[in-house]
């Protein structure tokens, strides 16, 4: 009778904490620590008006500091599950280049996704072009010279390539 409670109370260890492996990613947070592979990468706080860079700090590593700038603009930009709208060359003040990038998962199953528009000829926005990799694979696009607005998704550290 002892074996089979033991048996019982395993299984149901094992139910209790499987979903704790695919938890999502921590927002980052000023001035905690930010791994290597995203140095110089910034992010966006769920609060929509908090920017962060990653960035070296000397005896100390790299770490999450505020971004203060009005008009942030770069080349690699992490998300970490919240969808992050960025503006392109279609509009003024943008936040990222036209061009090819790509989305890095920063865990093995993490799935990158992008729905991006861009100005038409006609002067309005063209339909929503979205982009979905699989888990753990980069993702590959193109960004249009006239990009509006772009959404990222995912645990993943974009780069223009």
């Amino acid at each position: 009778m002892k074996h089979a409670i033991a048996v019982g109370v395993a299984s149901i260890t094992v139910v209790a904490t499987s979903p704790l492996a695919h938890a999502e990613p921590i927002a980052p947070q000023a001035d905690t620590p930010c791994p290597d592979p995203v140095a110089g990468a910034l992010t966006q706080l769920p609060n929509l008006t908090t920017l962060l860079q990653c960035r070296a700090e000397p005896g100390v590593g790299y770490r999450w500091q505020i971004l203060d700038d009005p008009y942030p603009h770069s080349d690699r930009w992490l998300t970490y599950g919240p969808t992050l709208t960025l503006h392109g060359e279609g509009q003024r003040n943008r936040e990222l280049d036209s061009g090819d990038w790509v989305g890095d998962p920063q865990e093995p199953g993490a799935r990158c996704t992008a729905q991006q528009q861009a100005i038409a000829d006609a002067g309005g926005l063209t339909p929503p072009q979205v982009a979905n990799g699989e888990p753990g694979q980069p993702l590959t696009l193109r960004l249009p010279p006239l990009l509006f607005t772009i959404e990222l998704a995912g645990y993943c550290l974009w780069e223009k390539g």
